[in-house]
């Protein structure tokens, strides 16, 4: 009895994880045409070079088509994360840039410090502080927050930034190109009194 092309598929291909294995050679046997050998039948029998053409032509077809399958199945998307946080205050007033052709952004910049002690053993904890201070570049492109931080947004304001960073390239008033890293703000929450005031 003749399989039918759901029970051909579900015989030859065996799956294992996200891989498919096809085996080819009980494939080429299931997919020999069935000879008739009803004096009757007005079709012949197909001769053996027929059938080892067919053969050979439908086991490329199905490994092309199980190939496609297994690399579909195997694409894996994988998650990535680029997120920072920074808290800190800011060093200047915002300022709102539109360049032709594209949205506006609210641009300011924000210093975060970074403290430690000096020594090492047991004085430790008696040395001199030393402090590091650290100026990022903050780019608000997020209709509404992009408002908000231009209006509200005010030159030493405590304030924490959520968002990601971006690397790109400028090139100055000299001609020369530059790298430039920017943390693009997604939330920006207020820590001091600088929106009462406001109001």
């Amino acid at each position: 009895m003749m399989m039918n092309d759901q029970e051909v598929g579900e015989t030859f291909q065996r799956r294992t994880g996200n891989s498919v294995r096809l085996l080819e050679s009980e494939v080429a046997t299931q997919l020999i045409p069935y000879q008739v050998k009803s004096p009757y039948h007005p079709l012949k029998s197909p001769s053996l070079q027929q059938c080892r053409m067919l053969r050979t032509a439908s086991a490329q077809v199905l490994r092309h088509f199980v190939r496609h399958s297994s690399t579909d199945m195997n694409l894996v998307l994988e998650r990535s994360i680029n997120k920072v946080q920074l808290l800190g205050r800011v060093g200047q007033d915002p300022v709102m840039r539109q360049v032709e052709g594209r949205n506006p952004v609210t641009i300011f910049s924000m210093a975060t410090n970074e403290m430690w002690r000096s020594g090492e053993g047991d004085n430790m904890h008696t040395g001199d502080i030393s402090q590091k201070t650290t100026w990022h570049r903050i780019s608000v492109f997020k209709p509404g927050l992009r408002d908000v931080a231009y209006q509200y947004v005010k030159k030493g304001s405590r304030v924490l930034v959520e968002g990601k960073l971006d690397y790109g390239e400028y090139v100055d008033k000299n001609n020369v190109r530059r790298q430039a890293t920017t943390i693009i703000a997604d939330n920006i929450v207020f820590l001091s009194d600088n929106i009462r005031e406001r109001e």
